[in-house]
């Protein structure tokens, strides 16, 4: 049997290994902190609302609005502000989504790098970092003060739009990117348009990472404040027309509620504080379903 020599002062293939996987369990290691620091707030967060949340989730809170109601009463619910904040963000994202993909199209599959693609890149970068009350401001000043429109959800809505393109953006040029160029060269190859082989090839195939950005930024809007509270304003009552007169949402309803000291109210903040989350939670649910479907299968 022959037998593994090393020369003096070199050290020995076993050694080597064993430092590897040291390092490599030492680096193991620190992943599962990393992970685990970043879920305890998390659970935090979920834990605390559910907790605070589930004394008035039931259908009072539903199939009410706090229309009369003050915060002291026990009654009284979040029935407007849910009306409101789905028909805000379901008109932030018909106008937003369809704008925020094809401006993606054009910058991975037409721009070629050319001047007016990195134009765009820029406005997109700098509408990532545009606060959400800059948002909101633009809004007030333009829609409401210079066309003297009056406070609205679909005001509301403009604003969310504001956010949500550079993100849907963003996003969905990421996965577009990811999709294999011979993808694109094989349906070109048999002679199939290149706006074809866009809405049949490379969208479906990158499907479902677009919707996981969409749904990040849906998310994102419908935990804003400032912008809804400058240009829907504030309401009690209930109001199904986005296109007239005061509009309540979510966040503004958490926001009015938190600000009262009674206990009630509280209660109530907490309570739509937890139907947010879950509204959120269903949108992303459905969108995975609905993306999974449509999805190629690969076979």
């Amino acid at each position: 049997m022959s037998s593994v020599t090393t020369s003096p002062g070199k050290p020995s293939l076993g050694s080597i290994s064993a430092g590897r996987k040291i390092k490599d369990r030492l680096v193991q290691g620190f992943v599962y902190l990393a992970f685990a620091l970043a879920v305890i707030p998390l659970v935090s967060v979920l834990w605390t609302v559910l907790s605070n949340g589930v004394k008035r989730l039931d259908a009072d809170f539903l199939g009410h609005s706090m229309n009369g109601v003050s915060g002291r009463d026990t009654g009284g619910g979040a029935y407007h502000a849910i009306i409101g904040t789905l028909e805000q963000v379901a008109i932030a994202s018909a106008i937003a989504v369809p704008i925020a993909v094809l401006t993606a199209v054009y910058l991975v599959e037409y721009s070629g790098g050319g001047r007016l693609g990195k134009v765009i890149s820029f406005f997109v970068d700098v509408m990532t970092g545009i606060p959400s009350v800059v948002a909101g401001l633009f809004v007030l000043a333009l829609w409401l003060l210079t066309f003297d429109f009056g406070f609205s959800g679909f005001a509301g809505a403009l604003a969310l739009t504001i956010l949500m393109i550079p993100t849907v953006v963003r996003s969905s040029e990421e996965m577009l990117k990811l999709v294999p160029n011979e993808l694109r060269e094989a349906s070109y190859a048999l002679g199939v348009p290149r706006w074809r082989t866009i809405l049949f090839v490379i969208l479906p195939t990158a499907l479902t990472g677009m919707v996981t950005g969409i749904m990040l930024a849906v998310a994102r809007v419908m935990g804003e404040t400032a912008p809804l509270l400058l240009t829907i304003f504030f309401t009690k009552a209930i109001n199904t027309d986005p296109f007239k007169d005061p509009q309540g949402s979510l966040p503004s309803f958490i926001w009015e509620q938190a600000k009262d000291p009674n206990q009630n109210s509280i209660d109530r903040a907490w309570t739509g504080a937890l139907v947010l989350i879950l509204i959120i939670m269903v949108l992303n649910l459905a969108a995975r379903l609905i993306a999974g479907r449509r999805a190629p299968s690969g076979r």
